[in-house]
């Protein structure tokens, strides 16, 4: 079923449950949610600690009593209550009057692609426990697709990739409907899986998923594809004694490791260009791929995907953001009037 601009400009609130991180547009006033999808909970009391970036903090931190919960895995609300809790605290009691004053409150909220309709009921209950009468659902691919500038309403092909943390999603577009798709279960997270599985086996260490953002940022000076014989320092828990340690890691290791999970995403993106008519694949030659999303700032992806597809390779402008704003877009009506090829819609 299709969903039309129209539908969507009549929405005041758009909403990006992601993973790693939820995102809330506000119509005529602007991203005002931008914060890790965390919360943290008493389990004696029930009662709410933290939310968002502190929660986040706390990941690995707490007493046993303490336990932080991630209610969206891979864009789908798993646990509705605890979704709402956290979305109530992060909205703040200001914005919440603000949105109660609509006598008809409408929002807007981005799917993965082929979501399941037991993954798009979730997420309309947990808008609707926020105070939505009407829920409008929109493809991801769709909405990065409009927020990063492609001109999806052309009859020519564009190809876009949605990297996020627990899944990649990948997709020709033309004339504002998705032509040919893939959804990938392999994001963020199973990168850093990916390093932390070889420091364990390698350097017999034991660290926190946090840890792994220092040897991702020494990567950034060679890129993954590329050899050199720098290292960097990382701490952690020895995996015998239980005592700190620290260890130099060779980056070009790294690099290995982590080019093992994405050879799953060159798969897809593979698949996706075999199913897609020959004249959209020429034009794509041009075009080239778009990447979106948090994990397409991980360096030297862009330059492995050019390899191994010979097709130009652009990062968008801010991409971790790209599908909300393109929610944001569609609410104020800021591109040009066309149909959807959108994830049915629910009410």
């Amino acid at each position: 079923m299709t969903v039309s601009l129209e539908q969507l400009r009549r929405c005041h609130i758009a909403v990006d449950l992601g993973a790693a991180r939820t995102r809330v547009f506000v119509k005529g006033v602007g991203l005002v949610v931008d914060e890790p999808s965390c919360a943290a909970v008493n389990t004696r009391t029930g009662a709410l600690i933290a939310v968002g970036t502190l929660a986040e903090q706390m990941t690995g931190r707490t007493p046993e009593y303490i336990r932080v919960a991630r209610p969206v895995t891979g864009g789908t609300v798993v646990d509705i209550e605890m979704a709402q809790r956290m979305l109530r605290h992060l909205i703040g009691d200001k914005l919440r009057r603000q949105l109660r004053r609509k006598a008809r409150l409408r929002a807007a909220a981005a799917t993965p692609h082929e979501s399941d309709p037991l993954a798009r009921r979730a997420t309309i209950e947990t808008l609707v426990g926020l105070g939505a009468r009407k829920v409008e659902l929109v493809d991801t691919l769709i909405a990065a697709a409009v927020g990063c500038g492609l001109p999806v309403e052309q009859p020519s092909a564009t190809m876009i990739m949605v990297c996020g943390a627990a899944t990649t999603q990948v997709a020709v577009l033309s004339m504002g409907a998705i032509v040919t798709a893939l959804r990938i279960p392999v994001g963020g997270n199973a990168i850093d899986h990916a390093v932390i599985q070889h420091l364990r086996h390698q350097h017999e260490l034991m660290l926190p998923s946090q840890s792994v953002r220092p040897l991702q940022l020494a990567l950034r000076g060679n890129g993954i594809t590329e050899r050199g014989p720098s290292s960097t320092e990382i701490h952690g828990r020895d995996v015998a004694t239980g005592a700190a340690r620290s260890v130099m890691v060779e980056t070009a290791a790294v690099r290995q490791a982590i080019y093992t999970p994405l050879t799953n995403v060159l798969d897809g993106i593979g698949k996706v260009l075999r199913d897609c008519p020959p004249d959209l694949v020429a034009d794509l030659a041009e075009s080239g791929i778009m990447m979106v999303g948090g994990s397409a700032l991980l360096p030297g992806l862009d330059q492995m995907l050019h390899e191994a597809t010979g097709m130009p390779v652009v990062i968008a402008d801010r991409p971790d953001i790209c599908t909300v704003l393109g929610l944001g877009a569609m609410l104020e009506g800021r591109i040009q009037p066309m149909v959807l090829n959108t994830a049915p819609l629910v009410s």
